[in-house]
């Protein structure tokens, strides 16, 4: 197991910051948790936060942002074109993360739409290590097809392949024979894969990606939402890496790749925010025109003045060492108890979560039931602890026989928040997983009362199975 110490003389360690505002939360009833699944229809994104009580739904756009960063949405330029804080998020971009042109946009998902309206034609065909629910919905609705060419130790939660996220390169050499790389428009590459419990991929394969994307013609787009936290692991565990900066390790992750899309509501810490970035001035020109139709005015996209800069000034905060040192090391202690306790979780730890492995913990459950669904409502009413479903649910429908996709993995996700809780709150969660754990034939299977047709994890509405 690929464990991080945190100091080397076995002293005690602490987070790297001090508190200066709290808001308050509160432990609800077991009745009350009852009515209150029931009401969101067993389905955690549908709870009232106010019904929560330490909320792991998601680290996007939960995090705490700094008294910097806070002193900078004071300083926001809200000039409809032009803003100062455009720049400067535009600067900061090209410096940390190597691309030169840049679009702001409300999120993740509105740079993954304009991409894939500029890049996929129908028929084409995007592999990927792994898929994000989004993206690849993205793609589909542009006309692609996603292909996963990630390795095959991604699919199996006890393997201890130490980057996981990596591409199998012969994966993509069949794919190419097959279709032909003109029909391939990028590879898309995502840094700690959110999918696979949030496993790094290795400087290595990716220098790997750039010779064989090179030889095809074939561009790579980098989802860079957790970049931080990939070079963090590529600093801990591999070779020649060991006594460089984050930033740089950052800079080189991100110039080995042609575009990216950045969810700023996860690294950077922000509660709103995202980016389309790029080196290709035609295909900025092309972003430009497409984001003025859809998020805003190419200076401003979907985001104000301030949140620019509150993003700007994230970007700096995220690659300091000692912060996502402490960002990793509170996923790692909150895996360590539930390790200790023999919950089946992924392995290794990955970056920005814990992931419960809902197919064993619930081995009583076939995965029809749902069972990750099934587990997430089942803590939150144990505990108050919101979750995530990351399964079958979220993996959705096959478009064309309209079956379930199916995955190795039915995980649930336990999404820790940056600079939010504290190590108690980790205790308490950790408390609160195993009492569900010892108790885990109670759980009850789960069927659809309504099924959204797209992204149906957001909104679909669940009832116990008699």
């Amino acid at each position: 197991m690929i464990t991080i110490t945190f100091r080397k003389d076995n002293k005690s360690w602490a987070e790297p910051y001090k508190i200066k505002v709290v808001e308050p939360i509160k432990m609800t009833s077991r009745p009350e948790r009852e009515a209150a699944i029931a009401e969101a229809g067993y389905n955690t994104f549908l709870l009232r936060s106010a019904d929560v009580y330490i909320d792991l739904l998601t680290d996007s756009g939960t995090s705490a942002m700094s008294d910097n960063q806070w002193a900078g949405m004071m300083l926001g330029d809200e000039a409809y074109a032009g803003s100062r804080n455009f720049y400067n998020l535009r600067d900061a971009v090209e410096q940390y993360y190597s691309y030169r042109y840049m679009v702001p946009t409300h999120q993740g998902r509105g740079a993954e739409h304009i991409l894939s309206r500029i890049l996929v034609k129908p028929g084409d065909f995007v592999p990927g290590n792994m898929y994000f629910t989004t993206t690849r919905l993205h793609q589909e609705l542009a006309g692609g097809t996603f292909v996963d060419v990630i390795v095959d130790e991604a699919h199996d939660p006890d393997a201890l392949h130490p980057f996981k996220g990596d591409v199998d390169l012969d994966k993509l050499e069949t794919l190419v024979q097959k279709v032909g790389a003109k029909r391939i428009p990028y590879v898309c590459i995502a840094t700690c894969v959110n999918m696979a419990g949030g496993q790094p991929i290795s400087m290595g394969n990716l220098k790997a990606l750039r010779q064989w994307c090179d030889k095809h013609g074939i561009l790579i787009v980098h989802d860079m939402t957790r970049v931080a936290e990939n070079a963090f692991f590529i600093k801990e565990r591999e070779p020649g890496y060991q006594d460089r900066s984050i930033a740089s390790i950052v800079h080189e992750l991100c110039a080995l790749t042609d575009l990216a899309t950045m969810s700023a509501k996860k690294d950077a810490m922000v509660n709103i925010g995202g980016f389309l970035a790029m080196n290709d001035p035609k295909l900025y020109e092309k972003a430009c025109e497409l984001v003025v139709v859809y998020e805003g005015l190419h200076t401003y996209g979907g985001m104000a003045g301030r949140d620019m800069e509150a993003l700007a000034r994230g970007i700096v905060e995220s690659i300091e060492y000692e912060h996502i040192r402490a960002r990793i090391g509170q996923v790692h202690y909150l895996a360590q108890k539930l390790m200790e306790a023999e919950v089946p979780i992924v392995k290794p730890v990955g970056g920005h979560a814990v992931f419960l492995d809902a197919k064993r913990l619930l081995s009583h459950l076939p995965q029809e039931q749902f069972p990750a669904q099934a587990l997430a409502a089942a803590l939150y009413l144990e505990s108050g602890v919101r979750s995530m479903e990351r399964g079958i649910v979220s993996a959705g429908r096959d478009k064309e026989t309209g079956k379930h996709h199916a995955p190795k993995l039915e995980l649930v996700r336990l999404t820790i928040p940056r600079r939010v809780y504290t190590q108690a709150h980790m205790d308490v969660t950790a408390e609160a997983v195993i009492a569900v754990h010892q108790q885990a034939r109670k759980v009850k299977g789960l069927r659809f009362t309504y099924e959204p047709e797209m992204l149906r994890f957001f909104q679909a509405r669940f009832e116990p199975v008699a």
